[in-house]
């Protein structure tokens, strides 16, 4: 599965998603909370520093720009500063924010949180101040964001409905909304709040709510998996969706389609700030979904990003490359180092992004010594990854004749990954790993300084692209032919000694 998963998550190229809702800015007060205010029973905040993310809607914009795609605005600003300074973040951030249509009736809304800092580092909310109108618009904002969404509708590949209950998604807009884009044949994807009614999203394809939200909209609460279960069932055929996403927390999240029902787990996580954590599931479904990703894929890669985006602090982005090192992390010990080639190559891709260098060496190590163990440590040495090509037992008879190896693929194979400099083992059956060098495409490639004269196998095509080559200095007296040797030499001495001793005690016979 984790190999599934980083295919997909390396091939969503740059979907376009249209984001509708309530556009919100969330800034943040730090300070030093250390006494008591002689004026009341409260805390002194001494500011020492301010910080502004895009929350909401624009938080889910912001999000699908930290994953690849594109995404495309559709809401209500303020004209004034918060309103400004919104914009200009997401403008930063590379969001097309051209359907933000301003208003002078009401402010942007915005959450001010202050935070103290324990010992300087240690973030506690200690209060939040909203500004906000949640009252309906004039008519002519409503035309004017269905207009909005008639012209960019078609070039976009999927809509999310990001809903606060703020006045944007009423129920008429949000029916329109749907019923465009099922016209222009895009997926809408829904993340409602906590109303208990989700009926003005029938006909959208997906909704995501959490526990609470989903408890709130069917009657009962949502305690264990059979419930989400049974939630979702009543939420997929009363609002004629395509699926649900029950998002449930530490449990991860549960999906329900016509054909799949099914809870969908995530590792446990050490939870900072749950804030936007459901626009970071929202904006990872639709980019997926987007991408070419099946439900199941899609869903356990925003379980990842929901869980990476808990561990930050407030509404947070989370990239293409965490969500990778994630999938690496929590897999390497089931996935082991001992690799097939073909899939090792989106990880080799995720640590060329991380600007690691690729080193790639070679050969039998069929009866391990010191300067087999000198030689992996000089490897490691010359770069952050070592890609180690290891000689099939078939190739290794080609070369070394048919009384070796000594010790078969899978032992040798085993034993090298028990080494620390060695990160990744290829088995390959060739007599020269020329092609295994082609499909690894290392930085450096190493040999021992034996091949000096003997011309490395892969230079050519290594130093091609600005890649190195490296001949290793050797122990002396150090290899596996030698230990071999001597293992046979002591083995018939000891057959000599032993075969003496018996012709010594051989009782003489009488002639």
């Amino acid at each position: 599965m984790a190999i599934e998963l980083l295919q997909a998550v390396t091939s969503l190229g740059s979907p376009r998603v249209l984001v509708v809702g309530d556009f919100l800015l969330d800034s943040y007060v730090y300070g030093d909370a250390l006494r008591i205010s002689p004026e009341a029973p409260v805390q002194v905040l001494k500011v020492i520093g301010r910080e502004s993310r895009p929350g909401g809607a624009a938080s889910v914009a912001a999000d699908v720009t930290a994953l690849g795609g594109k995404a495309v605005c559709i809401g209500v600003v303020g004209q004034d500063d918060t309103g400004r300074q919104l914009k200009k973040i997401l403008q930063e951030a590379g969001v097309d924010v051209s359907g933000l249509i301003p208003v002078t009736d009401r402010p942007t809304i915005s959450k001010q949180r202050m935070i103290g800092l324990a010992q300087h580092r240690h973030r506690q909310q200690l209060l939040r101040i909203d500004e906000e109108c949640d009252k309906p618009f004039e008519p002519s904002v409503y035309r004017q964001l269905l207009d909005a969404c008639r012209k960019r509708i078609k070039e976009c590949d999927a809509v999310c409905l990001q809903d606060y209950n703020k006045g944007v998604l009423t129920e008429d807009l949000s029916r329109e909304m749907i019923a465009l884009a099922r016209k222009a044949g895009k997926r809408v994807l829904v993340d409602p709040p906590m109303t208990g009614d989700f009926a003005r999203y029938k006909g959208a394809s997906v909704i995501t709510p959490n526990r609470r939200e989903a408890s709130a909209a069917i009657g009962f609460a949502i305690d264990e998996i059979q419930d989400a279960q049974k939630a979702a069932g009543i939420l997929l055929e009363k609002l004629d969706l395509e699926a649900v996403v029950i998002t449930l927390d530490k449990q991860g999240a549960f999906l329900q389609t016509a054909r799949i029902s099914e809870h969908i787990t995530t590792i446990p996580r050490s939870v900072y700030d749950v804030t936007g954590a459901g626009d970071m599931v929202l904006a990872t479904l639709a980019v997926a979904l987007s991408g070419g990703c099946d439900f199941r894929i899609a869903v356990q890669l925003a379980n990842i990003a929901g869980g990476i985006e808990v561990e930050k602090f407030g509404t947070a982005t989370v990239s293409i490359e965490e969500i990778i090192n994630e999938i690496l992390l929590e897999n390497r010990g089931k996935m082991g180092k001992i690799r097939d080639i073909a899939e090792l190559g989106n990880e080799l891709a995720y640590h060329r992004q991380q600007h690691r260098k690729i080193v790639f060496t070679n050969g039998c190590f069929d009866v391990l010594h010191r300067g087999h163990i000198e030689y992996l440590s000089f490897c490691k040495q010359q770069g952050d990854i070592v890609v180690l090509g290891l000689n099939s037992d078939r190739s290794v008879r080609e070369i070394k004749g048919p009384s070796r190896p000594i010790n078969n693929q899978h032992d040798r194979a085993a034993v090298l990954a028990a080494l620390e400099p060695v990160d990744y083992i290829v088995i390959f059956d060739e007599a020269d790993p020329l092609r295994l060098i082609e499909q690894v495409q290392p930085d450096v490639l190493i040999k021992g300084a034996d091949w000096a004269n003997k011309g490395v196998i892969g230079r050519e095509f290594v130093e091609s692209y600005g890649g190195r080559v490296v001949l290793a200095p050797l122990v002396d007296g150090k290899s596996s032919t030698a230990t071999i040797q001597k293992i046979q030499s002591l083995h018939d001495r000891d057959a000599e000694e032993v075969t003496g001793q018996d012709n010594r005690m051989e009782p003489r016979t009488r002639p």
